[in-house]
């Protein structure tokens, strides 16, 4: 089994920035990908950010040049820097990891990120 938990929310300013932190433990082997969705209210959940095991990243376009994703492989954790922070980019947020080795998907609680206007 594989445990993620959120840090880093919270409440900024419009045009502020927040970053958030996921720390994966369990069961972790072989090639992963983490992750972040994120989901509004009233809204679906949606991919934000991505970055494999290997280092290869992938963002929404809604997100590009603002959010970037990072990981530590060694130490399995991933963060996403959000800078020029709007309000539509507040949503609840959730660390995910995908394990291609037993194909399961596994998930964070969320962490509350709130952007002002």
């Amino acid at each position: 089994q594989v445990q993620l938990v959120e840090s880093g929310g919270g409440l900024v300013q419009a045009g502020g920035s927040l970053r958030l932190s996921c720390a994966a433990s369990g069961s972790i082997f072989g090639a992963n990908a983490m992750g972040w969705y994120r989901q509004a209210p009233g809204k679906q959940r949606e991919l934000v950010a991505t970055v494999t095991s290997g280092g290869t990243t992938r963002s929404a376009e809604s997100v590009k040049g603002r959010f970037t994703i990072s990981r530590d492989s060694a130490k399995n954790t991933a963060s996403l820097q959000m800078n020029s922070l709007k309000p539509e980019d507040t949503a609840v947020y959730y660390c995910t990891l995908w394990s291609y080795v037993s194909n399961n998907q596994y998930w964070g609680q969320g962490t509350q990120v709130t952007v002002s206007s």
